[in-house]
């Protein structure tokens, strides 16, 4: 299942890529959109399979853990402040701007792309995700609505916090009380890295 899912991810940062250098760029804004209605349905699967920044993160958070330059705390300027939001708004009024008044396209997809990356190879997946990524902001809202996502069976649960550890949106939560892992559906990126590591399959996508 892993291959599948990472030949998937490639297969969305290739044609993502194609589509920056041939100045497509309305056309992924279009599959971004698409994803937003996908997102009520069936989760932010954007996030886990076709996102550009989301694929190229995953060797990014490897590597710098490899070269122990991560750190597990978040940065004092990112909390409890609508970052994420600022950074929509911003890329948006500067796409627009640029083409209308100077007449150039600002090439802000493979710059937040490039963001990414140099973000998590200092910070935890977690802190780009939920914190500064300008797509989140949509993709959380449309999510908390999922028909369908990964849902923790509580009677199969035995609290081992695998799960919480491999999430890379820090959707999962073992609570303090029960001892049972509980996933929010808003920040869930239908990823399989949870149901991998269950020592109990207690981790299911189905409908909420």
């Amino acid at each position: 299942m892993k291959w599948f899912t990472t030949v998937i991810r490639l297969v969305f940062l290739t044609v993502f890529l194609l589509l920056m250098i041939k100045g497509k760029v309305i056309l992924w804004l279009g599959l971004f959109a698409l994803s937003l209605i996908a997102a009520v349905f069936l989760g932010r699967v954007y996030c886990g399979y076709a996102c550009p920044m989301n694929t190229l993160m995953i060797p990014s958070d490897w590597l710098g853990k490899k070269m122990k330059i991560q750190t597990n705390r978040i940065p004092a300027w990112l909390q409890n402040k609508p970052i994420a939001w600022i950074a929509l708004i911003f890329s948006l009024v500067s796409m627009l701007l640029a083409k209308r008044v100077l007449q150039i396209n600002i090439p802000v997809l493979p710059i937040w792309l490039v963001v990414s990356v140099l973000v998590t190879l200092r910070y935890q997946p977690s802190v780009f995700h939920n914190l500064v990524c300008p797509f989140g902001p949509l993709q959380k809202w449309f999510g908390k609505w999922a028909l369908f996502s990964k849902k923790v069976n509580p009677d199969a649960c035995i609290g081992c916090k695998l799960c919480e550890k491999v999430c890379p949106s820090t959707a999962i939560q073992v609570s303090k009380d029960n001892r049972k892992a509980v996933i929010t559906s808003a920040l869930c990126h239908q990823c399989t890295n949870c149901q991998a590591v269950c020592p109990k399959d207690a981790i299911h996508y189905q409908k909420t």
